[in-house]
């Protein structure tokens, strides 16, 4: 049983995603990173970035228990396990994982920034949200050339790189943009919510997740407390 520690935020929603299209057993611990358990010691033991979500599973390669933080590198590692949606052939490989870089170095950061100028920033900094909703549009663009002559981000097959980028690409919304402007991004989205697997993922912890609205989570989240050294 594969243990996970993480909340519903794109980045955690991956690795549900993952493990439920690979019918892993696993069991959630929620981090809540509005009230700060992503600082908590037991936490930082297994993620010592204090980013959700990490892992732990008992079963690792050499059969003992392994613990991993890192959406990407917990991505990669549950398709060497199981042996799905990463292909065999290094050439096909490598295209897949240059994607999930794509996604790991541009996508999910770029467009956190947007999230965060957009929606959370104490005061609007015009410079801020048009930078970072100019480069969201940006990279909208550089997926939308890709999957207009490719049918998956990775390739020919539906791989880890889609399940990277989906669930940053399903906030489209909070990012200023019309999904609509975008026909090949909006065919390849809803060919991916129809994935039962993909369904079952986003509902994890979903529930618990609430709107950031009082000041003591946002300075948990962008205050002095997430730069604390410890």
């Amino acid at each position: 049983m594969i243990e996970v520690f993480s909340w519903a935020t794109p980045n955690g929603h991956k690795v549900h995603i993952m493990l439920e299209e690979c019918g892993l057993p696993y069991q959630v611990t929620a981090v809540n990173i509005g009230t700060g358990d992503q600082f908590k010691p037991e936490f930082l033991k297994i993620s010592p970035n204090n980013k959700i979500p990490a892992i732990i599973d008992p079963q690792g390669p050499d059969g003992k228990p392994i613990h991993l933080f890192e959406s990407g590198a917990i991505l990669i590692y549950l398709a060497a396990k199981t042996g799905r949606f990463m292909p065999a052939t290094d050439r096909e490989k490598y295209d897949v994982l240059q994607w999930l870089m794509f996604q790991m170095g541009g996508v999910g950061p770029m467009l956190g920034q947007a999230h965060h100028f957009r929606l959370y920033a104490p005061e609007k900094v015009e410079y801020a949200v048009n930078r970072y909703s100019n480069e969201a549009k940006r990279l909208y663009g550089v997926i939308e050339r890709r999957l207009q002559e490719s049918k998956w981000l990775g390739g020919k097959e539906y791989s880890i790189a889609d399940i990277a980028t989906f669930p940053w690409i399903r906030s489209w919304e909070k990012q200023g943009l019309a999904l609509s402007d975008y026909p090949a991004v909006e065919q390849w989205v809803r060919k991916i919510e129809e994935r039962p697997a993909v369904q079952r993922g986003v509902k994890v912890l979903a529930d618990l997740r609430k709107p950031i609205t009082d000041d003591k989570a946002r300075e948990i989240l962008f205050g002095k407390t997430q730069y604390e050294r410890r």
